[in-house]
């Protein structure tokens, strides 16, 4: 079983939104750090948003009032809504675990997805 896998990405305008999903494996429970990360062409990997085991979140601020990072335990999902899409939201978004506490310019995680594309057009 993947570790972890993304889903929900695509196209949309700007000033829409957008829910990725992020499949989490059997293996991935209990006390992990989680986040999505995001990496536009010719930039670095960015950090857009994390939660831990208790559902404390941070965002970056690019991002901050305009996403919301979730997820439910039931269906061991993590989720990552995005709101108020701009041109510059677009990117390769991955998500992200870890054990560990989980702080808010945290990069180092043992399990990556394969990524998933949005683009944001105008």
């Amino acid at each position: 079983q993947v570790p972890l896998a993304e889903s929900g990405g695509g196209s949309v305008q700007a000033g829409g939104s957008l829910r990725l999903s992020c499949e989490l494996s059997d293996q991935i429970y209990g006390d992990y750090c989680m986040a999505w990360f995001r990496q536009a062409p010719g930039k670095e990997r960015e950090g857009v948003a994390n939660i831990d085991n208790l559902g404390n979140t941070a965002y970056a601020d690019s991002v901050k009032g305009r996403s919301t990072i979730s997820k439910d335990i039931a269906k061991n999902t993590l989720y990552l809504q995005l709101n108020s899409l701009k041109l510059e939201d677009t990117a390769m978004y991955s998500c992200a675990a870890g054990v560990g506490y989980c702080y808010p310019s945290r990069t180092q995680f043992t399990y990556w997805g394969q990524g998933i594309q949005v683009t944001v057009s105008s």
